[in-house]
Order: structure tokens, then C-alpha cells, then sequence
């Protein structure tokens, strides 16, 4: 399917699924929302990546708007729905403020590994052990998709980026296992180096085991 939809573009990866809230604050992006809501229609999120349009984003919903302020700036909840590919950008239309562009939608093979799955479940919480920070995920693991980890995983926003464009559930889980694979080596001997340093200067109660 190819349509035309408005697009707020951001230097951010949003996968299908995920909850992205935002403070909207320029004139543009304020028309284009407050038309979304009138028209309870969806907007694009086209990823923005080192300062360039990138060719592919996500389409999310409108779930929520928390807050309009008296400048009519507004926090809203939205929703990851599809990925998109843009065909064309359109930066003028008429009496608008924002672009939009013509897109379609890649077909996007869900169906997962339930072993790599759970490999990738393990390195995600090994790797925020060694970092020391606590997560926790509001579906029953057997229920976790590569989109749900990805953000978890210490990817950059150039890596979540090239997930974002992998349309089979099986190449994602096997991009997200080769990056732990990679970092969490990486950020163990990291976490020893920390601990000499922190040892440095200190008493310490050696032995040369009677030598």
C-alpha cells in the first residue's frame, strides 16, 4: 500500500509497538497535531540520522494528550504502528506549516525463534547487570519481540537504525545477539578496569606467597 501522511521528523528510532511521549512545541508541529487529533488520523516519525532524512520511519497513533499548555505547546502519548519506507518527500503543501511524504509499507515478518529469543533475553540482562541498572519489561518474556529489547541493548541510534530497516523477526534477534556478543566483553573488562582504578592508592594486604 503507498499513501501520503504528514511527517514529524526526529533524531529518535521508534519501533512498532513502542510508546514514544513528546513535548510539541514548534508552530509547525503543533498544526500538524492538533490536525492528527481533529482527523484521528496517524503521522510519520522518518528517523533523522548525524543531521540527514533518513529513507525509512514509523507510523504512530495518537493514544493520549497529556497536557496543552497555554502557548498551546502539548505532551502527547503516541503509539508505534508500522514501519514505512518514504519514495518521496514533499516539503511544501499547502497551507501547512510541516512536509509530509509518499511512502509505503515493507511487509514485516513477525514470526520469531523462541531460543534466540531467549538468548538475547539473557545477554539484554547480563549486559544491565555488569552496568548496574534494573529493567523491567511489561510483557511476559515468551511475549518479547526484537522491538521491545532493541532499545535495551546499548545499540546507538545508528545500530537501532538498521534494525529498524530488517523486516524479519529472526534477522533481528540474530542483529541484536551479535551486538551483545560484541559489547558485553567490551563493557565487563570495562567494569574491571573501574575497579583497579578504584583500588589504586588504597591499603591493600598483599602477599608474595612466600617466595
Amino acid at each position: 500500500m503507498t499513501n501520503f501522511i504528514s511527517i514529524f521528523p526526529l533524531s529518535v528510532v521508534v519501533y512498532p509497538g513502542e510508546q514514544l511521549n513528546l513535548h510539541v512545541f514548534e508552530p509547525r508541529y503543533k498544526q500538524l497535531i492538533m490536525e492528527c487529533i481533529a482527523e484521528n488520523k496517524p503521522f510519520g516519525i522518518p528517523a533523522v540520522v548525524e543531521k540527514k532524512l533518513m529513507e525509512y520511519g514509523t507510523l504512530v497513533q495518537i493514544e493520549k494528550v497529556e497536557k496543552i499548555y497555554d502557548n498551546k505547546e502539548m505532551d502527547i502519548v503516541t503509539r508505534g504502528l508500522s514501519v514505512f519506507r518514504v519514495l518521496e518527500y514533499v516539503g511544501d503543501i499547502p497551507d501547512k506549516l510541516y512536509g509530509g511524504a509518499i511512502v509505503n509499507y515493507p511487509e514485516n515478518n513477525e514470526s520469531g525463534n523462541a531460543r534466540l529469543l531467549k538468548e538475547v533475553l539473557h545477554g539484554v540482562r547480563e549486559l544491565h547487570a555488569i552496568l548496574q541498572v534494573h529493567k523491567t519489561f511489561k510483557k511476559e518474556d515468551t511475549r518479547l519481540t526484537a522491538y521491545d529489547l532493541a532499545h535495551h541493548a546499548g545499540l546507538s541510534l545508528e545500530e537501532e537504525y538498521e534494525l529498524l530497516h530488517l523486516f524479519f523477526e529472526s534477522q533481528r534477534l540474530e542483529y541484536l545477539k551479535r551486538h551483545l556478543h560484541k559489547v558485553i566483553p567490551m563493557m565487563a573488562e570495562m567494569e574491571k578496569l573501574k575497579e583497579r582504578v578504584k583500588l589504586n592508592g588504597h591499603f591493600r594486604n598483599l602477599s608474595a606467597d612466600d617466595l
